[in-house]
């Protein structure tokens, strides 16, 4: 009970301060759409955006993270705070050499890194050029990410979750400022969204070091790198670079597949994966940090039933924040682009496309989320090899779709492709996790979902009756939208936290008495 209310408190914490980042962020994608819309410009930003977003993901959110809070969580629980603290000097000090050279390279070698990823660029007069400018400009942001990842895996096996999470705002804020006051001091406006990610990724890094010093935790350079906790974890992320690299793949194929087709359909794809995104960050990546540091602690103390407990208890929980999600992301899609991001150069033409896109990716929203709880998992385990033979499986999957689907269907063929692919991940996935622990108690999980399925069809009749009264088509009419997109949430979520409450969803029981613990104590 100890680990779920730990897990509970993560995540509660993490979402919370995501849900805030977020929400900049969709405040920063309504300007860029309104500055740029989605034509030249803006296809050439994203494109060279996907390379050092994706390089954050291939060193910093992945296999670091995986690799080394297991590590770090086990020294410090068990050889004390001191060596606890050697033992993150010595990582900082060789992930900063790591990433210095990676930098470096990066910026040397955009040029044929963009030729292969925006191909299809190459038929448009300055599109490529214009795209290896701004993946040049942006670079250096991989390196300052990198170095927060190692920072927020640190503060939360401390225990210390808020602030971390929360640091992403000032990436949204500085592209948003750098987007409105200097785009008309550049030939190429969208510039000054590249400048704005290199210092929202400088400041993001700069935020954290109070909350590291408060917690004892000022780095150091130590260059004794034969520490066996520190070959641990560069043992545990090797495996870990080559799934992770495989995942990141399937967005580069996406997007090389997309540069082939009309344009504004690499911006279509961002703008829809990026609504997307939104739940997933602050509810599946969320829990899926928060469960990492529990299960670790409970490998490390040889509690098999806790941790099975533990990783039940956090598919459940995905389970009752996706499927309401899933089901919103559909039906508010087409709202929430009238709402926000129809005005300027976003016209309802565009609307429309990166809504259906936003359709054809929300199905696979429970299935990433199941695979983001599953793979801690593994790597809890100190398994790092099984989810990469999965990864690489899944980006044939995905690739084969992709070309199979994109023909038809175009870009929306793509998001498809994507969707599928993440339900074969999670399918695999969770029969290899079966077949290693043996019987996980599942059944518990699905006498849980079959509650949940029909409050969720209930919200699901609701929002489509509210929303159904708006002229979505029709630019204008910004409270009005507003307050009915607002009912529709509102309402919905309510209805859907009733009745979980009224068909006796346990999971939903336990964290609504937690959460009113915790605020019966700060009253």
């Amino acid at each position: 009970m100890k680990e779920k209310g730990e897990i509970t408190r993560a995540t509660g914490v993490m979402g919370l301060a995501t849900g805030l980042s977020r929400i900049f962020g969709l405040v920063r994608d309504v300007v860029v759409a309104r500055l740029f819309g989605a034509g030249f410009g803006a296809d050439a930003f994203f494109m060279a955006f996907t390379i050092p977003n994706l390089l954050r993901r291939f060193f910093a959110e992945g296999s670091l993270t995986a690799a080394f809070v297991p590590t770090f969580s086990r020294v410090h629980h068990t050889e004390g705070e001191e060596e606890g603290r050697r033992v993150a000097n010595i990582c900082w000090t060789l992930l900063l050499l790591v990433m210095v050279v990676v930098t470096l390279c990066g910026i040397l070698a955009s040029p044929w890194i963009v030729n292969i990823i925006g191909h299809g660029f190459g038929a448009v007069p300055g599109k490529l050029e214009l795209t290896n400018f701004l993946n040049r400009l942006m670079f250096p942001y991989i390196f300052f990410v990198s170095m927060l990842a190692l920072a927020t895996g640190i503060l939360n096996v401390l225990g210390h979750y808020f602030w971390p999470s929360v640091s992403t705002v000032f990436l949204n804020l500085a592209m948003i400022v750098c987007g409105y006051f200097l785009a008309d001091y550049f030939d190429a406006p969208v510039t000054a969204l590249a400048i704005g990610v290199l210092i929202g990724g400088f400041l993001q890094l700069a935020f954290v070091f109070p909350v590291l010093k408060r917690h004892g935790i000022c780095f150091r350079l130590d260059f004794h790198f034969r520490h066996p906790a520190v070959q641990r974890v560069v043992r545990l992320m090797m495996p870990g670079l080559v799934g992770v690299a495989i995942y990141q793949i399937n967005i580069v194929v996406t997007r090389l597949l997309a540069s082939f087709l009309p344009e504004g359909s690499v911006s279509y794809l961002y703008f829809g994966q990026r609504l997307f995104e939104f739940p997933q960050g602050i509810f599946v990546v969320s829990l899926a940090q928060a469960v990492l540091p529990a299960m670790s602690r409970q490998v490390a103390t040889g509690d098999e039933a806790g941790f099975k407990d533990s990783l039940r208890y956090a598919l459940v929980l995905i389970g009752l924040f996706t499927l309401p999600a899933m089901v919103g992301l559909i039906f508010c899609s087409v709202p929430v682009y009238s709402l926000f991001f129809m005005h300027g150069a976003f016209e309802y033409a565009d609307v429309w496309q990166s809504s259906v896109v936003l359709a054809a990716y929300a199905p696979g929203l429970l299935f990433v989320g199941v695979s983001r709880v599953v793979v801690p998992s593994f790597y809890a385990m100190n398994d790092t090899r099984t989810p990469v033979w999965v990864s690489f499986w899944t980006l044939l999957v995905n690739a084969g779709f992709g070309i199979l689907l994109m023909k038809p269907f175009q870009h929306v063929g793509l998001a498809m492709a994507l969707t599928l692919s993440s339900v074969f991940n999670c399918g695999v996935l969770l029969f290899l996790l079966r077949r290693k622990l043996g019987s996980l108690g599942f059944k518990q999980v699905a006498l849980s979902m079959l509650r949940v399925i029909p409050v969720t069809l209930l919200m699901a009749a609701f929002v489509y009756v509210v929303l159904k009264n708006g002229q979505w088509n029709v630019a204008g009419a910004f409270w009005y939208k507003l307050a009915l997109l607002g009912v529709a949430v509102a309402g919905g979520g309510g209805l859907y936290a009733v009745g979980c409450m009224v068909m006796r969803v346990p999971e939903a029981s336990q964290a609504f008495m937690f959460i009113k613990r915790k605020l019966r104590r700060r009253v």
